[in-house]
């Protein structure tokens, strides 16, 4: 465009006559011309990528009467009589070393005497989690629900009908053309395949907002029996979810926390190991529940490999990418003894959320990526303070980081979980801003405890 205007500037009159009768000697040419720069550019607007912000988000935060200390739950598990001794003892070992703090919540049936793990009471605790959060997510954005075009849930284990979806679609009564989804049994990774799926049809559908709902139901899936594979769910899992909102409207750039910048999922459901390691089913005397495998970690690990052999490039120093490449060349066709490299990622990002699944898989990541104790400190405290909240914990994290006035400008964002199937998928984000805590975040009120100690 300058140097048009600068060569415009320098006709006279004479030469303007000129390319004007030029022109009418060339009105075909000029017609198909014009035409090809318009359906062009068209074809470019239409088809363009269009970028994903991250607006804001809300976790629920449980009411207090919901807590578990440990001291109560061993009491519960031991007055419902349906344990053995050898499992009390089980359920109390992993307890001490799971990383869980005296403040997670269990669900309202879980605390009476027999429990109540009910379809009502299921229905319940997923209408508290899920309208909790939106009610804030709302309040925070003032966006209205029927402004959203899109929305999508995500529940491994509680499925009703009517849907979730449908669930929040009444209750909030949204609009009849809205583009709704339900993903069920894709385990704690949910949450960023619900993000993705949200991603594509933002892409599709133009100047629209997209609500994600991740949550996990635990009324109707804990484990009465004494399969100790089964019981380690029972220590770990506790009450949680998260709603967030998107959109792709230009507009909302200014307003947003974060722009959406990579979605990296793999999926290992080809080899039997990693199929069956995490799996919903029942035991010998028929109670059900979710088993966990012994290899879990190692699954867990050749699945993070895959997942960064497909995520490094789009994200780190070219530096790092020859040092992993020439080490992958020389394994595979030198056969070269050498130890894989494992390139630096706190090169490409400055946060990491990594899914706070036990304390094993944090210490696994911790060990296996080169991280340093700040780069887990928000997972850690998140597992301690709210448990493994299934595939919203990884929003918790994130909520942890603003709360601590870590979000800075430019900073990039790694949210990284684990799912049966088994999946491990990654989201990259970029922050827009200096990012600060939304009202009503989770850990209002009790930010200025953490980091606390947490005993070997």
């Amino acid at each position: 465009m300058a140097v048009i205007i600068v060569q415009a500037s320098r006709l006279s009159l004479n030469d303007i006559r000129q390319t004007w009768l030029h022109l009418e000697h060339n009105l075909v040419y000029v017609v198909v011309l014009s035409a090809f720069v318009l359906v062009g550019s068209t074809v470019y607007f239409m088809t363009r990528k269009r970028s994903v912000y991250l607006v804001d988000y809300a976790c629920y935060l449980p009411p207090s009467k919901l807590k578990v200390e440990h001291d109560r739950f061993m009491k519960h598990c031991k007055l419902m009589g349906c344990f053995d001794e050898t499992s009390l003892v089980f359920l109390d070992k992993i307890l001490g070393r799971s990383g869980l703090g005296e403040e997670t919540c269990a669900p309202e049936a879980m605390h009476c005497l027999p429990p109540k793990p009910s379809m009502e009471a299921a229905r319940q605790e997923t209408e508290q989690v899920m309208f909790g959060a939106l009610d804030t997510l709302f309040a925070n954005t003032n966006v209205k629900p029927k402004d959203v075009g899109i929305l999508v849930v995500n529940c491994s284990l509680f499925n009703p009908t009517p849907s979730l979806s449908s669930m929040i679609i009444n209750k909030y009564k949204m609009r009849g053309n809205i583009k709704s989804f339900n993903l069920g049994g894709m385990g704690c990774s949910a949450s960023v395949i619900a993000v993705d799926l949200a991603k594509d049809m933002l892409q599709v559908h133009r100047n629209n907002y997209a609500i994600v709902v991740s949550t996990e139901n635990i009324t109707q899936n804990w484990y009465f029996g004494n399969n100790k594979a089964m019981l380690l769910p029972n220590c770990l899992f506790r009450i949680g979810g998260a709603a967030v909102l998107l959109s792709n409207k230009s507009v909302d750039r200014r307003r947003s926390k974060y722009k959406l910048i990579h979605v990296v999922r793999t999926h290992c459901g080809a080899n039997n190991k990693a199929f069956n390691c995490v799996r919903q089913e029942q035991d010998d005397v028929g109670k059900a529940g979710v088993s966990l495998s012994k290899d879990l970690m190692t699954i867990a690990g050749n699945a993070l490999k895959s997942n960064i052999t497909t995520l490094g490039p789009l994200v780190l120093p070219i530096s790092e990418q020859i040092l992993f490449f020439v080490t992958f060349v020389a394994n595979k066709l030198i056969n070269a003894k050498i130890k894989p490299y494992i390139p630096d990622f706190k090169l490409a990002f400055e946060h990491f959320c990594i899914h706070a699944g036990g304390r094993a898989v944090i210490d696994e990541l911790e060990k296996n990526l080169h991280l340093l104790p700040v780069h887990v400190e928000a997972s850690r405290m998140t597992l301690h303070r709210f448990g493994n909240t299934s595939s919203s914990s990884i929003w918790y994290e994130l909520a942890y980081m603003e709360a601590k006035g870590r979000m800075r400008k430019g900073d990039r964002v790694w949210q990284i979980a684990f799912g049966s199937g088994f999946k491990c998928n990654s989201a990259v984000w970029l922050a827009l801003k200096n990012v600060k805590p939304s009202c009503n975040s989770p850990w209002e009120g009790c930010i200025h405890r953490y980091p606390v100690q947490l005993s070997l």
